[in-house]
């Protein structure tokens, strides 16, 4: 019995092995496995292309999502939600805040090892030592103590010791970003 198995497994290895040298043969698919075409026409005659309708298309349009979150409405003061929209030109200091791509101001809590609470501000532009002496200075005047910084100069970003997310968000609000 295992004599019968191991030569109908070598047959079955040099059957595939022929086939593989048949596949890899130049030319048309029908040519490896050594078929020819039956039909009398020529190749490029056979192949049919499928109507297009610009019309229907519309139909196709409302079921892929959009690219990108839409600008938001231009309106005065805080939406019913909370937002606020940026001011129309930004405010002129060294450094510039861009909104998150849902237009939210970038400024997140985070807790790390059970009980450290930071508040990170991302996405800062241009002189992030500048925004981090008046965030210095902002949460000196409402806290009343100095809270310890970290600047990050290659991702752009500053932690702040603490969850004080409401007062940044709020501070750079009145200042137009």
């Amino acid at each position: 019995m295992a004599a019968r198995y191991t030569t109908q497994s070598t047959g079955v290895r040099t059957a595939l092995r022929a086939l593989s040298l048949y596949m890899r043969s130049p030319g048309p698919p029908s040519a490896a496995a050594g078929l020819r075409f039956v039909c009398n026409n020529a190749p490029e005659e056979n192949t049919r292309v499928g109507s297009q309708s610009t019309e229907e298309y519309r139909f196709v349009e409302r079921l892929i999502p959009p690219s990108r979150v839409p600008a938001p409405p231009k309106h005065a003061g805080s939406s019913p939600s909370g937002w606020t929209p940026p001011a129309d030109t930004p405010p002129p200091l060294p450094y510039m805040i861009r909104r998150s791509r849902m237009h939210n101001i970038p400024v997140y809590t985070d807790l790390t090892h059970g009980s450290r609470r930071t508040t990170l501000v991302r996405k800062v532009e241009g002189d992030i030592w500048a925004l981090e002496k008046d965030v210095k200075q902002h949460l000196k005047e409402v806290m009343g103590k100095e809270l310890p910084t970290q600047v990050n100069e290659v991702t752009m970003t500053l932690k702040v010791k603490g969850h004080v997310e409401s007062e940044l968000k709020e501070w750079l609000v009145s200042k137009g970003f």
